[in-house]
């Protein structure tokens, strides 16, 4: 199995903007496209960024959710063209999408990760553009193939803890890929340090608490951020980033509430805001430790107004901008 099979190359027409715009302004100005059946790009010698869309919602319709996702990387890469850049140093490339074919959802996940796995030995982070949650086990498997040895802190910001079992024959869904991450870690005898911000005790079945519990996840509810306790999830985050020397961060766009991310699978009456979670992005980007970013679960079809597309794509811009310009941790 290859990730040509289920590669497309990146598509100019999702990169426009206003003509009256200066040079060098925006997203759609200098983002970089690149073919990945055509090159491999050198070595990064500054901050360097790979937006990989995985137009796939099979994970999603295996779990009985709306589908949609699979138009999400067209959807968030439209509103991010737009965008200001505040930077003049950094590279941003366009590497494509994954795509899921004849409901291989597994095989999909295996080409993501040797994609994201391409561009981590290039020096360069993946931005994963989804596409239902699910594309966490392929990211996970890019990094797994990259980083052997280095202890890796996840970061998930969601509503729920997808950890539910996978279905018959091992067939995951958008809402097993933790734990199907969990049982890989086990098997290899390395420490799991998961941690969810934005977990919602009517999101969640009991079941799925005691696995959480199992494998020792750690929580910021919801609650806690409503009720304004910033501290302690900015503590929670600094002992992420200090016992781990690397960190995977992913974000589902439905820990936000609908009324801010109308366009997901599953929408919550009870999510959170933006400003909730943008300055704790800023403070992991911030860190220097972030070698993977992804953002799950944006279908434009439900979407209002652009509302979660133009969220998402601030979520990236954020990211982006707070990375930190340190040399990284590989």
């Amino acid at each position: 199995m290859t990730w040509q099979t289920h590669y497309l190359a990146p598509d100019p027409n999702q990169w426009k903007g206003r003509t009256d715009t200066p040079p060098g302004s925006c997203f759609f100005q200098t983002i970089q496209l690149l073919n990945l059946l055509d090159a491999l790009p050198a070595h990064a010698t500054q901050p360097t960024f790979g937006l990989i869309g995985f137009k796939c919602d099979e994970g999603i319709r295996r779990n009985h959710g709306r589908p949609g996702a699979t138009e999400g990387p067209a959807a968030l890469r439209q509103a991010l063209a737009r965008l200001p850049l505040q930077k003049e140093t950094g590279v941003c490339f366009d590497v494509g999408n994954i795509i899921c074919t004849d409901g291989d959802l597994e095989a999909s996940q295996y080409a993501l990760g040797e994609v994201v796995a391409i561009l981590l030995q290039k020096g360069i982070n993946p931005i994963v553009l989804g596409g239902g949650h699910e594309l966490a086990w392929g990211h996970y498997q890019g990094i797994a193939k990259t980083f052997t040895k280095q202890s890796l802190g996840i970061i998930n910001f969601d509503a729920h803890f997808d950890m539910r079992p996978t279905l018959e024959d091992n067939l995951g869904t958008s809402n097993s890929p933790f734990l199907q991450i969990a049982t890989a870690h086990l098997a290899q005898n390395k420490r799991l340090d998961y941690n969810c911000i934005g977990i919602q005790h009517a999101g969640n079945i009991r079941q799925t608490f005691e696995t959480a519990k199992r494998h020792n996840a750690k929580i910021i509810w919801a609650d806690e951020l409503h009720q304004g306790q910033l501290e302690k999830v900015v503590d929670f985050i600094d002992r992420i980033i200090d016992q781990n020397e690397i960190i995977y961060l992913s974000l589902c766009l439905d820990v936000f509430s609908s009324a801010f991310a109308p366009g997901v699978s599953a929408t919550q009456a009870l999510g959170l805001y933006p400003w909730h979670v943008i300055p704790l992005i800023r403070q992991i980007a911030a860190s220097g430790k972030v070698v993977c970013y992804d953002i799950a679960e944006l279908s434009p079809r439900y979407d209002f107004d652009h509302h979660t597309a133009k969220l998402a794509a601030n979520l990236v811009y954020e990211f982006i901008h707070h990375h930190n310009e340190q040399p990284r941790p590989w």
